[in-house]
């Protein structure tokens, strides 16, 4: 049966000669497979870019209960970024969040409310003038939606000490947008990414080490 839906690509891999398997969290029926054919061919027509990680989708597509691979029968991005892709710190984030979303977000129920939540939050990186602590506001947003958001530091320090300054910061970074003018310094913003990534891996199973990070910590 086909469906109309809003998607976030999360990761493809090749398949075949010219084939890709996307996988794609989608509004109605949360994390999807698909097979698309003929995308990585040398054809001017081909529209890989459409498949690019967290690349926001317009989908009619094929569903069935219980099977592992479906079919896309329509696709178009219905926002282009114009800064997320171009601009380095951005595009650090994004590479990041990829991650984050690839080793977290594995359950289907409440699917619309999880694409809603990293949809408007991608847009919302994309016109941010000062993105530099969107990483920090994205992880705890999304633990909410995930279901171990925490409503005190304590919660997300889970034992492990930092100073009463940063730990301030923390608390108000719990209660802020992603527009909140909250000054944080790069010592403070490292040791507040690494509490709160201590944090998922004390909620998510085989949440491991993040590659991205590195190259996050290199433009913060």
């Amino acid at each position: 049966m086909l469906h109309k839906t809003k998607g976030v690509v999360f990761r493809f891999t090749k398949y075949g000669e010219t084939s890709i398997i996307v996988n794609i969290f989608t509004e109605l029926f949360g994390l999807q497979s698909y097979i698309v054919n003929g995308v990585r061919s040398s054809s001017k027509r081909s529209n890989i870019a459409l498949f690019q990680p967290l690349t926001l989708l317009d989908l009619v597509v094929y569903y069935k209960e219980n099977a592992n691979i479906l079919r896309i029968k329509e696709v178009k991005c219905y926002h282009p970024y114009q800064s997320v892709t171009s601009e380095i710190k951005k595009s650090a984030i994004a590479m990041f969040i990829a991650e984050v979303l690839n080793k977290s977000v594995k359950e289907q129920s409440h699917a619309g409310e999880i694409h809603d939540f990293v949809a408007n939050s991608l847009m919302t990186l994309d016109k941010l003038q000062k993105p530099e602590n969107f990483h920090l506001l994205f992880l705890l947003g999304l633990s909410k939606h995930l279901g171990f958001g925490p409503n005190l530091t304590e919660e997300v320090l889970g034992g492990h000490w930092i100073n009463e300054t940063d730990e301030v910061v923390l608390k108000q970074l719990m209660k802020a947008d992603y527009d909140s003018p909250i000054t944080i310094n790069h010592a403070q913003r490292q040791t507040l990414l690494l509490s709160l990534l201590r944090f998922y891996g004390n909620h998510v199973d085989n949440f491991g080490e993040l590659k991205s990070l590195a190259v996050l910590r290199e433009i913060q």
